[in-house]
């Protein structure tokens, strides 16, 4: 199954999570793979490097600023996505959290991405695909789509992020 969180609202990798807590809990193996986000700097890092092991892997190098950064983003991405690649062999759930993210940057190109997909369907795997920026031309190949939408949030107002509900 072809799983997809997006959106402009809070809860994507939060979402990611609670399919791997699910996974675990039915005997499944996960695997998850973050795209854009630096190792170390979210809290659910902690946890999966904790629960999964090397089944996880953080390859951003934090949010993309700035064109002058765009090589090696685009660099960290397609790395991303070859270690995806390789935990989804090895696992029944790969989680891609923020692989939309970065294919709306266009750091990762679009034929890589559904050539993910395809393969995640041919091994008879489960995918799960997050970010903001979800194209309609991916709409065919999800079996799921859960669109995350904000009504109110204190950034706002000028509130800061906050360590262990924001990130």
């Amino acid at each position: 199954m072809i799983l997809v969180y997006t959106g402009n609202g809070k809860g994507k990798t939060s979402a990611c999570l609670g399919q791997v807590v699910r996974a675990l809990g039915c005997g499944l193996e996960p695997a998850f793979v973050q795209f854009i986000k630096k190792d170390s700097e979210a809290g659910e890092q902690a946890y999966l490097k904790k629960t999964l092991g090397d089944k996880f892997y953080a390859g951003g190098i934090g949010f993309f600023l700035s064109e002058d950064e765009r090589p090696r983003h685009t660099e960290a991405a397609n790395e991303t996505l070859g270690k995806a690649r390789s935990l989804l062999r090895s696992s029944d759930v790969l989680i891609a959290d923020e692989i939309l993210y970065a294919l709306s940057m266009e750091l990762l190109k679009l034929e890589d991405v559904i050539s993910l997909i395809t393969e995640a369907n041919t091994l008879g795997k489960h995918l799960v695909l997050s970010g903001r920026g979800f194209p309609e031309s991916l709409d065919c190949y999800a079996d799921c789509i859960t669109d995350l939408q904000e009504v109110k949030h204190p950034w706002k107002k000028g509130a800061a992020a906050v360590r262990g509900i924001d990130f």
